[in-house]
This record gives structure tokens, sequence and C-alpha cells, in this order.
């Protein structure tokens, strides 16, 4: 459940702006202020099941976009890329290696614009 919530979290960061309104407070309230269903509702002025249903609506149009787009599942992959780069470039500073350092950095610092 909680690799969900950040899944989401992640997702809305990139895609909310494609929901609605309503679906954005409900994504918003849940992953971001990590409230629950029916606290939702309350602050709303609206049913615990609308909450569930606003939810599922955006969680499967932002799934979508991420099947079509991608762009969450990318900037996944340039984190991890960047993080083993980085690493690399620690063993060759420990290793006095200072020309493939070099190399290293000019990667980590174009991955990182």
């Amino acid at each position: 459940m909680e690799r969900d919530m950040l899944t989401y979290a992640l997702l809305f960061d990139v895609y909310g702006d494609t929901l609605t309104e309503k679906q954005k407070l409900c994504c918003d309230l849940r992953y971001n202020q990590d409230l629950s269903l029916g606290e939702i509702g309350e602050l709303e002025g609206i049913s615990r099941q609308a909450v569930r249903d606003n939810l599922i609506r955006a969680e499967a149009q932002m799934r979508d976009l991420e099947e079509k787009i991608g762009a969450v599942r990318r900037s996944l992959q340039i984190s991890s890329a960047l993080e083993a780069l980085e690493s690399a470039a620690d063993l060759a500073r420990q290793q006095d290696l200072p020309e493939i350092r070099t190399y290293i950095d000019c990667a980590i610092g174009r991955l990182k614009e």
C-alpha cells in the first residue's frame, strides 16, 4: 500500500494538471497530505464513496497517461543512472583515476540538465 501511495504521488506530480479540479483536490489530500478517504469526505462535504470514485478515476487516467508517455518511468530511470554514475565517480576518486572521474562528472552534469 505504501508503494502505491508513493507511485500515485509521483504520477500526480507529473500528470495532476490533466485531472478535474475535484480529482486534483482528492489526490492532493490523499497522496500529498496523507488524509484518509473519510477525512477527505468530511473536509469536502462529500461521501467517502464519492472520494473513492474520484480517486479511482484519477488513478486510472494517470496510469493510462504514464503507459502512453512514460515520464515517471523515465525520471526514475534517470535518477537510478545518476546514482550509479555518482558511485562510479566516487570509486574513480578513491582509486585516483582523475580522467575517468572527469568523464563521469561530465555525464552526470548532462543528465542533471
